[in-house]
């Protein structure tokens, strides 16, 4: 009889000669996917007869992975702040760096939140659902991933409260906003290269960067937040962590003020905090 552990050894094998940095970690989400388990529920079906098919799903998965394919994109999600979100080749895979983000965020009252490139809509979706009051905007350049978006939305129950838009940074919003949010593309074009594969072949190049020195987003997004903040409204962008001052920087020089750099749970620059004047701009 064979069973579901049986199949973890060799695809374990198969993942460390292909360079997984965590083949056993990887193994383990990929045959849960195979026998339609949830992760935590894997170790108890171990010793469980294999169902109809399941070593042939399990050597497709393993296959994927080998080519170094990210394992949200293959099982199609990604737990992000306690919240299973919908990722496909379309939009970032979310990070955990990014949950800084949401961290600041949710520091302050906001009603209202506009997201610049929102891709998967990960960071609108989970401050909505952290703030039952909140709605918001998100917009991106991506038809793609704006779709991704809404099928976030709707799986989250938060459609009613989050509209997504079309939109290259600030071209197609109207109003005004209490948070502006983004985790703009920012690796330079020279820095591609060295990325691993799992980003640099399979995640879109056009949430990655922006080509030149990488701040090409930064740049359009400080110069316009101003005029979409509502008084003492905020501003809090992702950042490279050697991008901190230069950041900082386009904010002062875009009127924001009282500009900050915030570190992640590693202490590296992270996210670049600026707000808006109290009296309004723009």
């Amino acid at each position: 009889m064979s069973t579901a552990a049986a199949l973890l050894a060799p695809a374990i094998a198969r993942l460390r000669a292909a360079g997984i940095i965590d083949p056993a970690r990887d193994a383990r989400l990929l045959l849960a996917h195979a026998l339609d388990l949830p992760a935590d529920r894997l170790t108890l079906h171990l010793h469980d007869p294999l169902p109809p098919g399941a070593a042939a799903r399990m050597d497709a998965l393993i296959a994927r992975r080998a080519a170094r394919q990210p394992v949200s994109q293959i099982i199609g999600a990604r737990l992000f702040w306690g919240r299973q979100f919908i990722v496909t080749p379309d939009v970032l895979d979310p990070r955990p760096e990014t949950e800084t983000l949401i961290e600041a965020a949710l520091t302050a009252p906001f009603a209202r939140v506009l997201d610049l490139g929102t891709g998967s809509g990960v960071i609108l979706l989970t401050l909505l659902a952290e703030r039952a009051q909140a709605s918001g905007l998100g917009v991106d350049i991506s038809p793609p991933a704006l779709d991704v978006a809404r099928r976030n939305a709707q799986a989250l129950g938060l459609e009613g409260r989050a509209q997504f838009r079309l939109s290259d940074w600030f071209t197609a919003v109207e109003g005004r906003f209490d948070l502006i949010i983004a985790n703009p593309p920012y690796i330079a074009a020279a820095e591609m290269p060295a990325l691993a594969p799992e980003t640099r072949e399979w995640e879109p190049a056009l949430a990655l960067t922006p080509g030149g020195d990488g701040l090409g987003a930064y740049r359009i997004i400080a110069q316009g937040a101003a005029a979409f903040l509502n008084p003492g409204g905020r501003l809090l962008m992702e950042i490279g962590p050697a991008q901190g001052a230069a950041v900082a920087a386009l904010c002062r020089a875009g009127g924001l003020a009282g500009v900050q750099v915030l570190p992640d749970m590693d202490g590296r620059d992270r996210v670049v905090a600026a707000a808006g004047a109290v009296g309004g701009r723009g």
